[in-house]
Parts: structure tokens; sequence; C-alpha cells
């Protein structure tokens, strides 16, 4: 039916990758491009002898031009940006200058500011509507599948949602005393910023870390969870009707906590570059490369993974509440793609937002979150394809 661009070759791209194969009669054909192309070849070659044809190429990302010139030698219909966050403004010019369609999975944050917004990729709807392509931004889990299960909660079971918590949970378990499950700069990073949760209309900012909860996961037990800011809670804020509260909660273990407390303590998750034996580094970049590469996680990684959307509002007149949520075992994950949980819940996602756009499913000019398209469509592929939602009508409750 249609070729992609995927650029990035890390954990999450490999799992998106491995499902645009699987779905040969849409991905007839894909290009795999990053900055390092033997990882690129390599996962080629071990997906080779498949329905679909497989290209690879050597990319900066971060240059407009090269960017253009490979988008314009391959013409995919859609561009897949797993990248880095910093790489999202550059990639979308490129797709603007060549009229292709666009899918990532993070918002832009700047690499010298620990701050994500939706700001600078909002600032390109008109050109993308004048353009006459569509941009989908967040289609990983959270966000993205959390935007999805919002606009599903809005269309089926609510006439307006009061209050939405998105939980995540990673009840897995690696073995190491420390190491992040995803990019280990865009973790910490997250992770160690102030937090904040959007309240009647305006947003309370908290200290890391400083707001707790306990909440018992099905499938996965009883973990304590910390309220983060999250992306997925700007855009939630303007598209749910009636909206007066949205939070993000995710789980982390003691160790992971205090390993990280060291480090911050030390100087060690600093984005301030030092010098260093007479050249410039960046703590954190250098503590990236000292730890476990989250690619290299998922044969030692076992446990499972739950992440949802509790939600609390009216239908008839009447207060109700709903909670719908995936749970992803890890180990099945790495039998499958030979990735942990926390990658294949972004990879897969990623592949069907670009499935949507690039069939025509999604088919809108300009830039929009996810939670702005019909989302039915995405909740049937996310059964077909390996995330499979469940649902409760009487869930615990996040005081």
């Amino acid at each position: 039916m249609g070729r992609a661009m995927i650029i990035g070759c890390g954990g999450v791209a490999s799992v998106a990758i491995h499902k645009c194969c699987q779905n040969s009669d849409v991905f007839e054909e894909i290009m795999i491009a990053s900055r390092t192309k033997e990882k690129c070849d390599a996962l080629a070659a071990k997906l080779a002898g498949g329905k679909t044809k497989i290209q690879t190429a050597k990319v900066d990302a971060d240059n407009v031009e090269e960017l253009i010139a490979l988008i314009e030698q391959f013409k995919p219909d859609v561009v897949l940006n797993l990248a880095l966050p910093y790489q999202d403004l550059t990639i979308m010019d490129a797709c603007l200058a060549t009229k292709t369609h666009y899918v990532d999975t993070a918002n832009y944050e700047p690499l010298d500011t620990a701050k994500f917004e939706y700001k600078w990729q909002w600032a390109y709807r008109e050109k993308f509507e004048k353009a006459g392509i569509t941009a989908l931004l967040g289609s990983g889990f959270d966000p993205g599948v959390t935007g999805v299960f919002a606009a599903y909660a809005q269309k089926h079971h609510f006439d307006e949602i009061h209050e939405l918590d998105i939980l995540d949970c990673n009840g897995g378990d690696h073995g190491y005393p420390f190491a992040t499950n995803f990019n280990p700069e865009i973790n910490i990073r997250e992770v160690s910023a102030k937090g904040s949760y959007w309240e009647n209309g305006h947003w309370v900012e908290t200290e890391p870390m400083e707001i707790k909860r306990v909440y018992n996961f099905p499938e996965v037990g009883e973990k304590d969870m910390y309220l983060l800011h999250h992306e997925e809670i700007e855009s939630l804020a303007l598209n749910l009707k009636g909206i007066r509260r949205i939070r993000f909660f995710m789980t982390f273990g003691q160790s992971y906590l205090t390993h990280l407390k060291c480090l911050e303590n030390v100087g060690m998750t600093s984005i301030e570059p030092i010098e260093f034996e007479g050249k410039q580094i960046v703590p954190l970049q250098f503590l990236k490369a000292v730890l476990p590469d989250p690619a290299t996680l998922g044969p030692r990684t076992v446990g499972k993974t739950n992440i949802g959307c509790i939600f609390k509002g009216v239908k008839d007149g009447r207060e109700k509440t709903y909670y719908l949520y995936n749970v992803c075992d890890h180990q099945e994950c790495y039998k499958e793609v030979g990735s942990q949980a926390i990658s294949y819940t972004t990879g897969v996602p990623a592949m069907i937002g670009a499935m949507l756009v690039m069939n025509g499913t999604w088919n809108k000019a300009g830039v929009y979150n996810i939670e702005e398209f019909d989302p039915d469509p995405f909740m049937e592929a996310l059964n077909k394809w390996g995330l499979p939602w469940q649902e409760s009508f009487t869930p615990e409750l996040v005081d």
C-alpha cells in the first residue's frame, strides 16, 4: 500500500520496524535512516526475507538539507520520527519542504533546556495545513495510547470527563542496581524536573517526586507511584470536554530513586556543560554513556507493565468511573521482537499511527495531537497488533 521512512534505530524504532514488517500489506517498503548506518544494516539483515522491502541510509537528523535530500530520494508516504525529541523540528521542516506526512512519539524539547511543551510544534499548524499534509504528534503510549484512550472514553462513555489520572507502572525487573528503560538522557531529564498537574484551568507545580501514591495495579500488584509533569496533559486539557483535573503518575522502585538522588547530589544529572581534561562535556550525556543501553535490557527483564487511564465524569446526568488500561509482559515482548515492554509499548503505537496516516484513515491537513482523531480504528489496531486493552467500571481511584 505504501512506503515509510523511519528515522532512528534505537529500541523503540526496532520494535516499530519489526511491526511494520509484520504489517507488510500496508508497509510494502520502508527505509531505516540513522546517524549510525551500521545499526540500520544489522536490523535490516535480521528482518530480510519478509514481504516488506527494506532500505537503509545514513542521515544526520539535525541537518534539514540532508533530510530533504533523503526524503526526495526515497519518496515516502509518511516519515516516522523515532529519533530524539531535540530533532522534531528539523524533521518537520524537511517534511514541509517535501510535502510528506509526519508522525512522532514525543514532543520537541530544546537540547539546552529540560523543558518539553507543544508550543514549538503547534506553531507549525498553519504551515502543514497550507501544505495539505498531516503531522500526528505523540503516537507512542504516553503520550499516544493514553490520548486515544481519552478520546475513546469521551466518545463512548461520557458526556463530560471531569478528572483523569494517567498511571504508568513498570513492574519489570532487569537486575541492575540502576538503569533506565528508555533513553537515559530523556528519562532522567523527565524524572528530575519539577512535577505539575492541570486543575481548574491552570498548572499546579510541585517539587520533583513530592507527591506519592500507592496503587494496586491489575496483574502487577501494589506499587509506589509519583506525580510527574507529562506532555499529554497539555493537549488533553484543551481537547477533553468538561475536564477539571489531569494528573500523571509513574512508578519507581526505591533502588532507582536512591541512585538517582545520589547522582543528582554529585552533579551527574546536570545538563550544564563542564570542562573535563580540556574538553566541554555534559554530565548527563556522560552518564548516559556509562549506563546500560536500554536496548540490551530485553533478555534480562521479567515482569509486566500496566499503563492506563482512570476517568471520572458524568453520563446521562449520572456520575461514572471508568478504567482503561493495557498489561504487557516483558518476556513475551522479547520473544516476539527482541525488546523489553517499554520499547514495545511505544513502538507498536508508532507503527499504528503511521499506518492510519499513510492509508488515509486519519486524514486532516495540519498539526494534530492524537486524541483529535477518531479513536476507534486505533483501538481496534491495538488489539490486533499486540497491545490488547482491558476495561473496568469499578476501579480503585487515586486520592
